[in-house]
């Protein structure tokens, strides 16, 4: 049963890579990507030709890496996320190998991890995104798993402890290729408040550790940071660690605000279809905690304190951000599996046959995902992505013209309008936005006979009823509309 499941897991993540690419990150960091690829660049981030700073390279590495396999689409885009994901559910599968039977686990507890894992709508749902948050998530995990492997290992195991380490602080030092800082600060935090809530010091061999590991943290990270300073400087501390840190964490510079509880509601819904157990493991780990407060005696559980360490410094950390989406917490999520897991393996200890449930919900969840993909989510990539708009034109013979927003910013444009769209005259790589028909036309090049444009559906009436150019639609996405403009 546990290689079916595994190849279905396999399939699933990989099934659909090559819809195209749904909201506005999708897109962008994928232009990013192909610009680096299109120059055999591997350090400095562009966007329209412009330097972009906003995101580390660690995405944009596996991107032009299967960029150079599977040539420039959607699924190239999208591969090495998808590795990820499978990455982040092995990494917690071989932790819980390393664990044993400790912690009043069962033997079957690695296969319970693996399928509570591979299932979790949060992860499936991540793997899929040509985005940051699931490139994060798997240097986060491995960093934190390769910790506990140490923290548990047996006095006569002093090399695996040393590797272990090593692999903790190396993986620390790759998250902050990934998104940044937090590479660094999540690891650190999170182990300081598991060693608070369990009341005791890190051993010696973990606390030497702090004398060679931070270097091995900065020597994984210096395989880009170093390279990105030494070409683009001052300008790269700026925009990168002062504007993409600080001022996106204190402020809502961003345009993300959301209420404070937000991601208390978004993490639990990320452990779907396992809920109902995640909540169970929350509330019995609130009545221990109470019942110890009471002084009565409980009992404690290290794997879930670990765990509760792991989830909660995230979601406190950015609930108070003052920008916040949900792919956010995701690094905290490979820590409700955990949490998750150890219910989920308590429940089938109970009863042997429970088994077959776990694994029919498992499947089910899998089915489900896959006809989400094969049918709404494909539906809903008509609605929203510029892929369509521009094989209509393609198709139509408009292959060169140069491509303007009317009343809005098309940022799906930025990957399939790529080298044809008018961008700010200030050398920003944005596109511009234009808010009228003259004020196309007389962006137009003297040469210039015909542009296309793209425009919210409901403003297609300022298209058809303008007496300055001539025009064609191409074709409509319902949200969004293309027309060809022609000098008369």
């Amino acid at each position: 049963m546990m290689i079916a499941f595994t190849l279905c897991f396999v399939v699933v993540y990989l099934f659909g890579l090559d819809l195209p690419f749904l909201g506005p990150d999708e897109p962008r960091y994928s232009q990013v990507a192909r610009e680096m690829f299109g120059r055999g660049d591997w350090v400095t981030p562009t966007l329209g030709g412009a330097d972009w700073f906003e995101k580390p390279a660690l995405l944009y590495w596996l991107q032009i890496t299967f960029f150079n396999i599977f040539g420039v689409n959607e699924f190239a885009a999208r591969f090495g996320s998808a590795l990820f994901g499978i990455g982040t559910t092995v990494v917690l599968y071989i932790l819980a190998r390393n664990l044993g039977r400790k912690h009043g686990l069962s033997e079957i507890f690695p296969q319970v991890t693996l399928i509570v894992g591979a299932s979790c709508i949060g992860l499936i749902a991540f793997s899929r995104g040509a985005s940051f948050d699931i490139i994060l998530t798997f240097p986060i995990a491995a960093s934190l798993a390769s910790f506990y492997i140490a923290e548990n290992s047996e006095k006569g195991e002093s090399r695996k402890r040393t590797l272990a380490l090593f692999g903790f602080f190396a993986f620390a030092g790759l998250a902050t290729i990934a998104k940044g800082l937090v590479g660094i600060v999540f690891p650190g935090a999170i182990v300081t408040f598991y060693y608070l809530l369990v009341r005791r010091f890190p051993s010696r061999a973990i606390a030497l550790s702090l004398l060679w590991g931070p270097i091995a943290t900065l020597a994984v990270a210096a395989f880009w940071y170093l390279p990105m300073y030494q070409v683009n400087g001052w300008k790269f501390i700026d925009e990168f660690f002062i504007q993409h840190h600080f001022q996106r964490y204190t402020s809502n510079k961003y345009l993300h605000p959301q209420p404070f509880w937000f991601f208390w509601i978004v993490f639990p819904a990320m452990t779907i279809p396992w809920i109902p157990f995640f909540l169970n493991g929350v509330w019995r780990s609130l009545k221990g905690f109470i019942a110890a407060r009471k002084g009565e005696s409980v009992e404690r559980s290290d794997l879930r304190m670990f765990a509760a360490a792991w989830m909660l410094f995230p979601l406190v950390f950015f609930s108070m951000s003052g920008s916040k989406l949900p792919g956010y917490v995701l690094p905290a999520l490979p820590a409700g599996i955990l949490f998750t897991a150890e219910v989920v393996d308590r429940y089938i200890a109970k009863k042997g046959g429970r088994i077959k449930t776990v694994f029919a919900i498992a499947f089910g969840t899998f089915a489900v995902a896959a006809i989400l993909v094969a049918w709404p989510l494909k539906e809903w990539s008509r609605h929203d992505s510029a892929a369509y708009l521009v094989e209509a034109a393609t198709t139509q013979g408009y292959t060169d013209e140069r491509i303007v927003n009317l009343h809005m910013i098309s940022h799906s444009m930025e990957f399939y309008g790529a080298g044809r769209l008018v961008r700010t005259d200030i050398g920003d790589g944005k596109q511009r936005r234009f808010d009228s028909i003259s004020e196309i036309e007389r962006a137009m090049k003297p040469d210039e006979k015909q542009i296309l444009v793209i425009l919210p559906t409901d403003k297609i009436d300022q298209i058809e009823n303008n007496q300055v150019l001539g025009w064609k639609k191409i074709g409509t996405n319902v949200e969004k509309s293309f027309y060809l403009l022609q000098r008369k």
